[in-house]
């Protein structure tokens, strides 16, 4: 205990793993890094602020502190913190929403509550490592609600791109749509700069990369006169606003206006109870964007850039952040995808680089805002529609998605069209909620298939020398391409094989497709009465010829090669489909199992009494209700327990139904298995070369396994 709680604690500060080896190599390759981030993140910021409806100097606050704390809890050399297009977003909903109906309340305020609790939730998570929850959410319903924001985020900038008045930018994006055409001749020469930036932007990002490929020896000088285009654009862009303003009171076109220089916004956050209240409903949105973003992006990079990052731990850096950020005014901030791969691109070397960006940042607080009032509106719409439109997934991806799972592709269009016509709270709610459902229907209804087998074709000698004797493999009887090779089992002998777990979910469905295959397909054992009134009430048999083409089934296989877990459900399932099997078939129809792969799986069947050649007639591995003297009489049958079951087997219970096999020590036997091949009515014995188990109806394969059973 000592030493895993040292350990514990010194893994919550990665920084000391490795500051004692910084160096004059990688403090050059982090300036350079962080300098580049610090000049995007600037107009983004600013940018950002603006969609959460907050004055842009918070966008500002927000990336100072993000970039400047993570370094000491970081595991991610590449990862950026700062303000994003999609919690942005976000939060300009709920401050639109919570001002609305309470206007005593105001934005700052409301913006800090949530960075405060978003950030202690997340740390909470990071300490206790509950980082798997991340696991439980998959990539589709992330891209979706991300695309879903980047459009919203993209059509609520249009109306500043064309200087178009009139139209509230937080309603949901089809009504912006709608309203931004409505008002559009009423557009200003703001349209000029806004879509001059974008084709600026666009023509720099892809004339650098034409170029790229064409003078691969200039790839490095190309690379940063991309990165700084966004720069280039708000530069020229504020001093052709100063020009024209020169001599006018009011400006022809939108500007940011006055900045407050320094942090203007520093204290603690205002707790009120009944913010706290009104936010509460999206808190769990705030915490799901700021640790999906942040380890999606954390995990993404740290593949590319071979080395490993630490789910809890960036969970925490995250966590620490948000909380000190809500002492300095920031909202909620995490990990910014175009600002990341800016960072890996530019040679970051370690998590100290964003220590420099903030430096850029403070620069700019300072010493910059007289020159952000003349920023026209338009050219930070056009930066930021630049920006959000890398989150929308293409075509390619939808084609991906599409061969690779077709529900999943279902789960991202509805959180794009959800977020399109509600908001991004809705949109991920709705994605979450229908990856749980298809998980839960995955497990619920598994997939399963029958067997049949393909002779495997051999040459004439190996033939002879194999004794004429042939082999076969087993593939499902369903299956697209060899469906059409595919034979029958010998009469009498069907195979099952499971492609998920057997627990309490799915048990009853199981039970069902067994039952039901088995009665479809094979004879009964007896004759039904010939009286009406003597048959069961739920027998649908109208007559006997139906089942005269048909053999009484002789045994089950089961191949488990493919199941990773069984409970007492399911064991208790199996039981009670051994006993509706055998009523059907008038006789003990032998269960052989192939593949099993797990030791638990193993012991769960021999606790259920399978493994070993048994009546069928089990009873109960745990009752859920207890035996009663008054209840139904159990005489004759074994409720089956670990305890019960091993006792048997050391008894020589197996060895007394006739196996050769010794059971005196409980482990395999190992010498060479002598099996007795089936070919249909053909056995020709021969030697398999592996350790036999000690269980006669264990089974390393299908083959082996339905060899077995044809001696049933």
């Amino acid at each position: 205990m000592p030493s895993y709680t040292k350990d514990y604690f010194v893994s919550l500060f990665p920084i000391f793993t490795w500051i004692h080896r910084y160096n004059l190599t990688w403090l050059l390759s982090d300036v350079i890094a962080g300098v580049t981030v610090g000049i995007v993140v600037v107009p983004q910021g600013m940018g950002y602020a603006k969609i959460a409806q907050l004055p842009p100097e918070y966008g500002l606050y927000s990336s100072f502190v993000g970039l400047c704390i993570y370094c000491i809890f970081g595991t991610s050399k590449d990862i950026s913190i700062g303000p994003t297009a999609v919690m942005s977003l976000l939060v300009g909903q709920t401050i639109t929403s919570v001002t609305a109906s309470n206007p005593l309340y105001t934005g700052p305020e409301i913006a800090a509550l949530l960075a405060l609790f978003g950030g202690i939730v997340s740390l909470f998570i990071g300490l206790v490592r509950l980082g798997i929850i991340v696991d439980f959410i998959p990539n589709p319903a992330i891209a979706g609600f991300m695309t879903g924001s980047a459009i919203t985020i993209s059509i609520g900038q249009w109306p500043k791109l064309f200087g178009v008045t009139g139209v509230n930018t937080q309603d949901s994006a089809y009504l912006v749509f709608g309203h931004f055409f409505q008002h559009l001749p009423s557009a200003k020469l703001d349209a000029v700069f806004g879509i001059l930036g974008l084709i600026w932007l666009y023509s720099v990002r892809f004339g650098t990369q034409y170029l790229t490929k064409k003078y691969p020896k200039y790839e490095k000088p190309l690379f940063f006169a991309n990165i700084m285009r966004n720069g280039v654009l708000v530069i020229f862009g504020t001093l052709i606003a100063y020009l024209i303003n020169i001599g006018k009171s009011t400006s022809p076109i939108s500007i940011l206006k006055t900045v407050p220089a320094g942090f203007n916004a520093m204290g603690v956050p205002t707790i009120d109870t009944g913010l706290l209240s009104e936010v509460s409903g999206t808190l769990p949105s705030v915490v799901i964007i700021l640790i999906l973003e942040h380890v999606a992006i954390a995990k993404s990079f740290g593949r590319i850039n071979d080395y490993k990052i630490n789910p809890n731990q960036e969970i925490i850096a995250i966590g620490v952040t948000n909380v000190i950020g809500s002492f300095f005014g920031a909202y909620p901030n995490t990990g910014s995808f175009s600002r990341t791969a800016i960072k890996a691109r530019s040679g970051v070397r370690t998590p100290l680089a964003g220590v420099f960006s903030a430096a850029v940042v403070v620069l700019s607080l300072y010493a910059l805002t007289p020159a952000f009032y003349y920023i026209p509106d338009s050219i930070l719409a056009a930066v930021i529609i630049h920006a959000v439109s890398d989150l929308v997934s293409g075509p390619k991806f939808l084609k991906q998605l599409w061969h690779v799972n077709p529900l999943e592709l279902g789960t991202f269009v509805c959180a794009v069209i959800i977020t399109f016509f509600t908001s991004v709270e809705y949109g991920i709610y709705v994605s979450v909620a229908l990856s749980i459902i298809i998980l839960l229907v995955r497990i619920a209804r598994p997939r399963y298939s029958v067997l049949g087998r393909i002779p495997l074709q051999r040459s004439a000698e190996d033939k002879q020398a194999d004794n004429e004797r042939e082999r076969f493999i087993y593939v499902p009887q369903s299956h697209r391409s060899l469906r059409d090779y595919v034979q029958p089992t010998p009469p009498g002998i069907i195979c099952f094989r499971f492609d998920e777990s057997l627990t309490y979910p799915n048990s009853g469905f199981i039970s069902d497709k067994i039952i039901e295959y088995v009665r479809s397909t094979t004879r009964r054992g007896k004759p039904l009465p010939e009286k009406k009134g003597d048959r069961a009430w739920n027998d649908a048999t109208k007559h006997e010829s139906e089942e005269d083409n048909k053999t009484v089934l002789k045994a089950l296989v089961f191949d488990f090669s493919g199941v990773n877990n069984l409970d007492s459900t399911g064991v208790q399932m199996l039981l009670d489909v051994q006993l509706a099997i055998n009523r059907y078939a008038d006789r003990t129809v032998e269960w052989h199992f192939a593949g099993i792969t797990s030791p638990s799986i193993r012991s769960a069947l021999l606790a259920g009494g399978f493994g070993v050649k048994s009546s069928g007639d089990q009873g109960e591995v745990l009752p859920v209700v207890p035996a009663h003297r008054d209840g139904p009489s159990n005489k004759g049958k074994q409720v089956i327990t670990p305890d019960n079951r091993l006792d048997d087997l050391e008894s020589g219970g197996a060895a007394s139904s006739g196996s050769d096999y010794d059971l005196s020590d409980g482990k395999e036997l190992h010498t060479v298995q002598t099996v007795e091949y089936c070919n249909d009515d053909k056995h020709e014995d021969f030697d398999v070369g592996v350790p036999r188990d000690v269980y006669p109806l264990f089974h390393w394969n299908v083959e082996e396994a339905v060899v077995a059973a044809c001696k049933a």
